[in-house]
């Protein structure tokens, strides 16, 4: 074997795999057709559960350093979700360019034990009941071929390992012929996150925090095809109509048009070989879900790999990983999709009941609680086997620790381990199962149960305190 795991592609959930893999003792190989890190970049957001998932590897202070955050979501209009009520230490919205998160995640898997091959282009795969072998092209074009107990595909929407699998990708284009361009403006805008729809379409500004600003823009009367060419003209004109003003844009670095689609693999999983990120699921850039889904999958699959590989578990803990994340990505298609079609609304009658309802149900507190639990991802919990106790499944809350040792609950989880949150003397391993490490850890305030929590911050197992 030259790897336990391959991993195909090293964008964010790529190099979170390879980190989660390297901490917990997994040989594992990423390799990149790209020869360099991408200084470009579609996504901006990182949201709360993102947030506490990068806080349990350590890393999420370094990423915070890098953006501004944000206690709110601007939708359309004046419809905004509130996020300063999260239940997390990061009630906000991150803003930075995803090019930090990736900078971010590859330093923490190399300093891991990660091995980063760039220029390395994956042209063939099989598998066999012991193992993967894919066949790679390097940078000097000579073609060779590597094994691994198992591979994950982590390498996008045009995903070579979905191909090669013969996987469909079902669904349809959400959007198209939306422009991006990276601008300098004369004019700060007022926010930190500008967005707003119209009659005409909608356009969208961000910073990249260095002067740049990412622009996105589409134009209801002006839909040409992806390869067409665009000039800064065209971005200023739906942007001033959408926005009422350009802000100065002048001086653009680069232009692009891009199609958004919505799609999703039916399997993640198939055999000894994962699709996670892009590569499993694409959908509407509406709420800046993409990017954290796709590092919630690869938290969710780095710790069952790495129980499979070490022997801590059977393979059957590989079946949950598609179980989990598969109805997680439906729910994000959906959810984003009712988003854009929401946004993209043209007659100006149906946009002001969109917003005058939006604006009314998003001032019940339950109501908002629920939303902003579904677009932050803390709301997310997942299903538990029949007779479990009521809170497997469930997030870990961050709770506070007693003793010498780590202050809070993902201060404990860093590394990668299980960790037992109990109050009780003695040792709860017979009650709960688990043959991999596991850290025992004494809450603060007692918390009415005995927990067992996974490295990706779920409750895996739990008992009511005796």
């Amino acid at each position: 074997m030259d790897a336990d795991v391959i991993v195909v592609g090293a964008g964010p959930a790529g190099l979170l795999l390879a980190g989660d893999l390297a901490e917990a003792g997994v040989a594992v190989t990423v390799l990149e057709r790209r020869d360099a890190q991408a200084n470009l970049t579609r996504a901006f957001a990182v949201h709360a559960r993102t947030l506490e998932e990068l806080d349990a590897r350590g890393v999420a202070d370094e990423l915070l350093a890098t953006g501004q955050r944000v206690g709110e979501l601007r939708l359309f209009g004046r419809v905004k979700v509130g996020l300063s009520g999260l239940p997390s230490r990061f009630p906000f919205l991150l803003v930075t360019p995803q090019y930090e998160t990736e900078r971010v995640l590859l330093g923490r898997a190399e300093r891991a034990g990660a091995r980063i091959e760039r220029g390395v282009e994956v042209t063939a795969l099989r598998q066999d009941a012991t193992g993967v072998e894919v066949d790679v092209r390097g940078p000097d074009r000579a073609e060779s071929t590597r094994r691994a107990k198992y591979l994950v595909g982590s390498d996008g929407v045009h995903s070579t390992v979905r191909h090669a699998l013969g996987e469909p990708f079902p669904g349809h284009s959400a959007v198209r012929s939306v422009m991006l361009a990276d601008v300098r403006l004369s004019q700060a805008p007022p926010d930190v996150l500008t967005v707003d729809t119209g009659s005409d379409g909608f356009a969208f500004i961000a910073p990249f925090g260095d002067g740049w600003y990412r622009v996105i823009a589409w134009d209801r009367r002006n839909q040409r095809p992806d390869h067409d060419p665009m000039d800064l003209d065209q971005v200023r004109d739906i942007v001033r109509r959408v926005l009422g003003t350009d802000l100065g844009m002048h001086d653009a670095r680069w232009m692009s048009r891009f199609h958004s689609d919505e799609r999703q693999a039916p399997h993640y999983r198939v055999g000894r070989v994962f699709l996670a990120g892009d590569a499993a699921h694409v959908h509407s850039p509406a709420g800046g879900q993409g990017m954290n889904t796709s590092l919630q999958d690869a938290a969710n699959l780095g710790w069952r790999l790495a129980a499979a590989v070490r022997g801590w578990a059977s393979e059957d803990v590989l079946d949950g990983y598609e179980a989990e994340r598969h109805p997680v990505g439906r729910a994000v298609l959906r959810g984003s999709g009712g988003l854009l079609r929401a946004a993209l609304l043209g007659n100006p009658a149906a946009r002001w009941v969109r917003n005058t309802v939006l604006n009314a149900v998003l001032k019940l507190g339950p109501v908002v609680s629920r939303v902003a639990g579904a677009v932050s991802g803390v709301g997310i919990r997942y299903s538990a086997p029949r007779g479990a106790h009521r809170l497997v499944g469930a997030r870990a809350a961050d709770v506070a620790l007693a003793g010498d040792g780590p202050g809070r609950l993902y201060e404990a989880l860093r590394g990668g381990r299980f960790v037992l949150v109990t109050s009780a003397s003695g040792d709860a391993s017979e009650r709960h199962g688990w043959r991999g490490p596991v850290t025992t850890v004494t809450p603060a305030r007692p918390l009415g149960a005995d927990l067992l929590v996974r490295p990706d911050g779920y409750i895996a197992w739990a008992a009511d305190a005796s």
